[in-house]
């Protein structure tokens, strides 16, 4: 396939995507396509490449139905979906740069050498302290974890329109009240993961409008 070629179906994609606020309840994603979108989450970058984030794929019915009456953005869309996640993100404790998380991600997974891990561990206490002063409160640092998750949130999406899926992001829920909701569940348990975003996947009931956005002279500036 040409790059042109190419481009196009990037391009096709962006316009299919839209946020599906109720999708056909009859149409499941198969197994191995869900399978897919899982790995370009888990694929996805992050600050550090240290991964802050949990996707919790909510299929039973009971749980959702529990989750509807605080999930005011999800009205339509959470009883209609072929699948319902929740992406958790690691908070604060987990993600200061002295932690046992970031030790385990360092030598663990991403297998560095020694010296590697001293640089590192600098160039982490130097951001976090100084560059984006995320010392100064645990909710800097827990938002900082958390707007991690939307870039595999969008490649996920993305991913999904590439396919012929429909995907709703969604924000429009009681944090608090959910976030007990799945403690309760077990689903959280202790203080390392809380509750950043939900995502809703399927195939749309009808057509959407046409795309609206502002021009791209209007928002990029060259210098």
């Amino acid at each position: 396939m040409d790059k042109e070629t190419k481009k196009k179906q990037i391009i096709d994609a962006y316009h299919f995507r839209h946020a599906c606020k109720e999708f056909d309840p009859q149409k499941k994603i198969s197994p191995e396509d869900f399978t897919f979108l899982l790995e370009t989450g888990r694929l996805s970058p992050s600050s550090f490449g240290f991964e802050p984030w949990k996707f919790v794929v909510i299929q039973s019915e009971e749980l959702r139905n529990k989750l509807l009456p605080i999930t005011w953005g999800g009205q339509r869309s959470l009883p209609t979906a072929s699948h319902v996640m929740v992406i958790l993100s690691r908070n604060a404790e987990d993600m200061h740069y002295n932690s046992s998380y970031i030790s385990y991600m360092n030598k663990e997974i991403q297998q560095l050498p020694s010296d590697v891990m001293q640089w590192k561990y600098e160039a982490l206490k130097k951001f976090q302290e100084c560059d984006f002063r995320l010392l100064e409160s645990e909710r800097a640092l827990s938002d900082w974890s958390s707007k991690q998750t939307y870039i595999a949130l969008g490649n996920m999406m993305t991913a999904a329109a590439q396919i012929g899926i429909d995907s709703c992001p969604i924000e429009g829920f009681d944090k608090e009240q959910a976030e007990e909701i799945l403690r309760s569940e077990g689903i959280i348990a202790g203080e390392q993961f809380s509750i950043s975003t939900m995502v809703t996947f399927g195939y749309r009931a009808q057509e959407p409008r046409a795309k609206t956005r502002q021009p791209l002279a209007d928002i990029t500036l060259w210098v």
